[in-house]
């Protein structure tokens, strides 16, 4: 965060469930403290949040998946929703996520890992939601990115850093 919070005006806005901002409150307290002298740090505002929150105009509803043990939360906005660093997600969150047009999904590797998604545990979720277009983030170099994308269906392709999306929210 301090490089990201080096190059731009104001604070880093940062958004969390209650629980986990306080545990970044507390792991992280030297951050948060206004007496804190040395300099250096990242210049962040810590936002908890427990439902949709507005941002930049468009609402952003929480939508608790599953990190191996711990609940953390993705986000859907408009009729897309962002899922990442998740293993599975709960069968009460799955009516959060209808009529999606984009859908982005953690898609670690194909072996199974404890806190994140595989490409085969990814792919059902897609056939389950059936969204216009489905993209796989949290990828690790176990997938060649050309040779993945030839095996999935032509409306899911692997996500890869600068992609830039056009969709109404």
């Amino acid at each position: 965060m301090r490089p990201l919070s080096y190059h731009r005006p104001g604070k880093i806005p940062l958004y969390a469930r209650p629980e986990a901002a306080e545990f970044l409150r507390n792991m992280f307290s030297y951050i948060f403290d206004a007496e804190y002298k040395y300099g250096g740090l990242a210049q962040v505002e810590l936002n908890p949040i427990d439902g949709p929150v507005e941002l930049f105009g468009a609402r952003f509803e929480p939508v608790i998946v599953k990190h191996g043990n711990a609940e953390i939360i993705g986000f859907r906005f408009g009729t897309a929703a962002y899922l990442t660093d998740f293993s599975e997600i709960p069968e009460e969150s799955f009516t959060q996520l209808k009529d999606l047009d984009i859908l982005f999904l953690d898609a670690l590797r194909h072996r199974p890992h404890p806190t994140h998604s595989t490409v085969d545990n990814s792919l059902r979720i897609v056939e389950r939601l059936k969204p216009k277009r489905a993209f796989f983030t949290h990828i690790c170099h176990d997938l060649p990115h050309a040779a993945t994308n030839a095996t999935l269906p032509k409306h899911v392709q692997l996500s890869y850093d600068g992609m830039k999306l056009e969709f109404e929210i």
